[in-house]
């Protein structure tokens, strides 16, 4: 199993629950809750956590549940070898969410036409991180109240846990080896559509509706699950600016929209109605009228990368709105942090790289030059360097 050869029983799965405070359980093979997975969970919404965070939680705690299933061992004496092969199996074996097609190109290889690296057919290291993060938590909980076994199964760098927890948003973070187990995440750097690539795909919009969607994402900035969640309400025509519910603080804060975007989207509502009060904006277009969900928009996106040749994202949308508005020369960094409404303003710097996509016509313009000449600074005499370095250097 910890060569990824095995696949893991595919026992229990994460479902709705029944009460406000625990949105989703995982539950076992006979259809029944997993006692301590659900107490965990309970602990956590009311810790004020999203319901979509639940949601993450019970599926990476399921997923170790199957491992402990697999190899016949109780979640109480669980140790750092299954936690082992857990991250043996996920460095190894396939993940399903990989096997739609991406252009044509391998997996993990990097696009030529947008320069992004397709996704890998396996586990990334982020989603391996995570589960270690929330199997440790799992465990720290239930061991504050004496039960489970005697050490975590998974382990920790104490120093680095110490460090970051008291570190200020301008402060270098200090270099502490990771803990066992414990996969390298690489820094993920944003990218931005190009603004030709983002012509081709807004022309391969075949509705007014994904036109509208299309350009709300890229003129406000805002999340995906942000913007699906607008209500007619929410709309604020004569501002130009839209209320959405912040992934982050879940408060109703506005993002700015462009006028091109007003105009897409007032098409919008002229052609499919006006939705009922409380219902979201955004609808389905065939079959019975629904909410359009994530998946949803996000295979719009895909069905017109595969006419294109090209793997851009919902969130590259967000991306390139933030790497617009960070390179406007009229914006400080200071009111697009406000915009995108990040936490730090280190995150919003992020937007500010530059990549040498971007440098392609400099780079031209720089190797079509003849080289330049050595020259010396005006201050010194030519005798001098003559009589320091010799003749001719």
């Amino acid at each position: 199993m910890i060569d990824g050869r095995v696949r893991l029983p595919q026992i229990g799965a994460v479902v709705a629950g029944d009460r406000e405070l625990l949105p989703w359980v995982a539950i076992d093979g006979a259809g029944r809750p997993i006692p301590p997975v659900s107490s965990y969970l309970l602990d956590r919404m009311l810790g004020d956590v999203s319901p979509l965070t639940c949601r993450s939680y019970a599926y990476d705690l399921l997923r170790w549940f199957r491992v402990l299933w697999a190899v016949d061992t109780g979640w109480e004496q669980a140790t750092e070898s299954e936690a082992a092969v857990l991250v043996g199996w996920l460095r190894s074996a396939g993940n399903p969410q990989r096997k739609r097609r991406q252009g044509g190109y391998a997996a993990g290889t990097v696009n030529p036409k947008t320069g992004k690296q397709t996704l890998r057919s396996g586990y990334a290291p982020a989603t391996i991180a995570h589960n270690l993060s929330v199997i440790h938590g799992f465990y720290a909980f239930h061991m504050h109240f004496g039960r489970g076994p005697a050490v975590n199964p998974v382990p920790e760098n104490r120093a680095r846990r110490a460090s970051l927890a008291h570190r200020a948003p301008d402060e270098v973070r200090a270099q502490f080896r990771r803990g066992r187990l414990r996969p390298k995440v690489p820094v993920r750097k944003p990218k931005a559509i190009p603004d030709q690539q983002w012509n081709d795909l807004f022309e391969q919009m075949r509705c007014s509706r994904d036109r509208a969607l299309l350009s709300c994402y890229t003129a406000s900035g805002a999340r995906a699950s942000e913007l699906l969640g607008v209500q007619l309400g929410d709309i604020d025509w004569t501002k130009g600016q839209l209320w959405v519910i912040s992934k982050g603080t879940r408060e109703r804060q506005p993002v700015p929209v462009s006028p091109e975007a007003l105009a897409y989207l007032a098409a919008y509502l002229e052609e499919a109605g006006l939705p009922e009060t409380g219902e979201v904006i955004w609808r389905t277009r065939r079959g019975e009228t629904r909410p359009l969900t994530y998946w949803a928009a996000r295979r719009v996106i895909q069905r017109a990368d595969e006419r294109l040749g090209l793997n851009w994202t919902l969130h590259d949308l967000r991306h390139t709105a933030a790497t617009r508005m960070a390179r406007d020369p009229k914006l400080t960094l200071v009111e697009v942090q406000s915009i995108l409404r990040h936490a730090h303003v280190t995150t919003t710097a992020l937007y500010t790289t530059v990549g040498l996509d971007d440098l392609i016509d400099k780079l031209a313009e720089h190797y079509s030059r003849p080289p330049e000449p050595t020259g010396w600074t005006q201050k010194y005499a030519a005798d001098d360097f003559e009589a320091v370095f010799g003749a001719g250097k």
